[in-house]
């Protein structure tokens, strides 16, 4: 799961523009160590819990740390997404050397 840690920028919804995916905040999803995450696009946030597939995965990665998926919502509407990894900004007293 290590690989999937951290917060994903959503950079296309199939079903809404990104302007609306973008409307709350930017939209993303954010999987943590312990298999929980949350995610916010348009006017809906919500926590998950995450299971990594290996044998028939939803979410897939390339090399480039981008993803593309499929996201269902309970009793609702089901849009395909696309998103990128967000790189996380050292604190000022932080020196990462490379």
């Amino acid at each position: 799961m290590h690989e999937f840690v951290g917060r994903w920028r959503i950079t296309q919804m199939e079903v809404w523009s990104q302007d609306i995916v973008n409307l709350k905040e930017e939209g993303y999803f954010e999987f943590n160590e312990d298999y929980s995450g949350q995610f916010v696009f348009c006017a809906v946030e919500g926590k998950m819990d995450v299971v990594a597939n290996t044998r028939m995965p939803e979410l897939e990665f390339s090399t480039q740390f981008e993803g593309k998926g499929i996201i269902y919502i309970h009793n609702g509407d089901s849009s395909t997404f696309t998103f990128k990894r967000i790189e996380e900004a050292a604190p000022d007293n932080v020196v990462r050397f490379k």
